[in-house]
């Protein structure tokens, strides 16, 4: 009698293309960058908060950033930049911006986001994240963006103007900032479910 375990075969359907992560250098010049960490400052900063509140996991300050007249450079860039690297690298059916740019503060010592995950069960269908550093590089020490794929770390290369994106169940965290300041834009593109 023939094994059942010999006639065990795979038929994929596609092979996964989708990239862990992707990046545009430069969306914002320096000016552009210190421009938008004024703009942020301006706004009620309040202490960064989590879904289920564990207060240890995340120390930054955060103020929201909305498109209105005198703001919707910041989101044409974004948008523009975002839309190119979905095309090139991810293809995911995205609907668009639904929450405003988040813009964060990191104070040393130990101002730092924890491992996590940018989705969340019954909340907006996040499916491509977004982060650009507002910083000098050379102004701040730690506070490096982290992206998980597996055990090992890919540590994303520090660059002012510097937009990266990766999908929104993408586990990451902020490494504690351990000198200076760090400021980020942050943003989330909604979708269609994951299907």
């Amino acid at each position: 009698m023939e094994s059942n375990k010999a006639n065990i075969s795979v038929w994929p359907f596609e092979v996964d293309q989708l990239e862990t992560w992707a990046y545009v250098n430069s969306i914002f010049t320096k000016k552009e960058c210190e421009e938008i960490i004024k703009i942020g400052n301006k706004h009620n900063m309040s202490l960064a908060t989590v879904s289920g509140g564990n207060k240890k996991v995340r120390k930054s300050q955060v103020s929201w950033i909305y498109p209105k007249h005198d703001l919707n450079w910041i989101y044409r860039k974004v948008t523009d930049a975002a839309m190119y690297l979905n095309n090139t690298y991810f293809k995911f059916n995205l609907y668009g911006f639904i929450e405003g740019f988040q813009f964060t503060y990191y104070k040393s010592p130990g101002g730092k986001y924890e491992k996590h995950v940018d989705r969340g069960m019954r909340s907006q269908i996040r499916k491509l994240s977004l982060t650009i550093q507002l910083s000098d590089p050379s102004s701040y020490e730690g506070g490096d963006l982290h992206l998980y794929t597996g055990n090992e770390a890919t540590i994303i290369p520090k660059e002012q103007g510097k937009l990266i994106a990766f999908p929104s169940y993408v586990l990451h965290e902020v490494t504690p900032v351990t000198k200076g300041e760090r400021y980020s834009l942050v943003a989330w593109i909604t979708g269609t479910q994951f299907k």
